[in-house]
């Protein structure tokens, strides 16, 4: 291959798809064993190659396998290493798979894991939440509408709002997690095999809940899936952007409702008294990066036919960098609010009259005006 075209086609795969190595040698496991059950290999044969791909697991978590650009991507450089390691027998893993089925399952066992660990982080970052609000939540504090102030609010009202919200989020994340749950394993290029295999079990032993049975749909599911992870992560980030503005607009001096800890600020290059929020807004942007890689993931399988084309390639940087901000900004989060202070004084003397107007129009309902007489007292008495 003209080395430019080589160097155009593979671009980055090499480098991202060190985060696949783990899932692919998994994945390849499981077909090893049913290439053994299926006689296309031998007993030891098969041993041969878990106990290999076993080796590569390992050799990838000390950070010693790495994949070359000429490697083009994980799958190449895992059966390149089998074939040396093993000769005849490390060229039979390939048998009855493509590296479109084989891929798919790499990126489905990748963002099944990743989606339980975000799943994980969500509700770590809700019990900070919720410790937050034992120990604040009876602090009150003015409630906005309009950016005006506007009823009584409380510290453990605003908490809990993104509780529960984030409660919501991880309802969507396990949504997603059940489209991921489908093994793609056994389908081939997109139009099935022509031998037999026992994809039940490659299903079984990869921890699949069912399997993906349309070949075609396995391609075409293929940026979707992701996709749908990917709007689930916009959710959890969406939250966080708007928690990082609430915070970032009651810790000002004008406000001093809450105080963040020096230890979380940055300083000005110029200016020697600034304390600034740096960590809160760059959280706050990058919701719009997440939703970025959404969008990106979603528009490149648009228009194209159905099966797998090469387009495909470029989702993943999306998805993996979407996933890693998600992770991080959650963990940040997490120690901000475990941090975060409240200065109940600020908050007491923010609590003015005018906040109590619509309590107090409802006062006279009860004792028998009509509401929009009582509204219309109350207003004339607080202008």
């Amino acid at each position: 291959m003209n080395s430019d075209v080589e160097k155009f086609t593979v671009g980055n795969d090499f480098l991202l798809d060190q985060k696949l190595v783990k899932y692919d040698c998994i994945a390849s496991i499981a077909h090893a064993k049913m290439l053994e059950k299926m006689k296309i290999i031998s007993g030891e044969e098969c041993k041969k190659l878990v106990a290999t791909l076993d080796e590569i697991i390992a050799l990838d978590a000390s950070g010693k396998f790495v994949i070359e650009r000429e490697d083009e991507d994980c799958h190449t450089a895992i059966e390149n290493y089998l074939v040396k390691k093993l000769g005849e027998t490390g060229k039979k893993i390939h048998t009855a798979r493509s590296r479109n089925d084989q891929v798919l399952t790499a990126l489905r066992l990748y963002c099944k894991h990743e989606l339980g660990e975000i799943a994980k982080s969500a509700k770590g970052f809700i019990s900070s939440l919720e410790s937050f609000k034992k120990e604040h939540g009876q602090v009150k504090m003015p409630g906005y509408t309009h950016m005006r102030k506007a009823m009584p609010s409380s510290v453990g009202m605003w908490a809990g709002s993104f509780i529960d919200s984030m409660k919501d989020n991880i309802a969507l994340l396990e949504q997603s997690a059940i489209l991921m749950d489908q093994s793609p394993l056994g389908t081939g290029a997109g139009y099935d095999l022509p031998i037999e295999v026992d994809r039940e079990m490659t299903a079984a032993l990869l921890g699949f809940k069912k399997v993906q049975e349309n070949p075609i749909y396995v391609q075409n599911s293929r940026g979707k899936f992701e996709a749908t992870m990917l709007h689930a992560l916009t959710q959890v980030m969406l939250d966080l952007n708007k928690m990082a503005s609430d915070i970032i607009l009651f810790s000002m001096p004008e406000f001093g409702y809450f105080v963040i800890p020096d230890e979380l600020c940055t300083g000005s290059s110029i200016m020697p008294q600034k304390k600034n929020p740096d960590v809160l807004e760059l959280v706050r942007a990058k919701y719009h990066v997440v939703v970025a890689c959404e969008f990106e993931l979603k528009s490149i399988p648009a228009n194209l036919i159905s099966g797998y084309n090469r387009d495909m390639q470029l989702t993943k940087e999306s998805l993996f960098k979407g996933i890693e901000i998600t992770k991080e900004a959650l963990e940040i989060m997490k120690m901000l609010v475990m941090k975060l202070k409240v200065d109940e004084a600020n908050c007491r003397k923010s609590m003015t009259n005018e906040l109590y107007a619509a309590e107090k129009a409802h006062e006279l309902v009860k004792k028998g005006m009509a509401f929009r007489d009582a509204y219309k007292k109350v207003a004339s008495e607080t202008s």
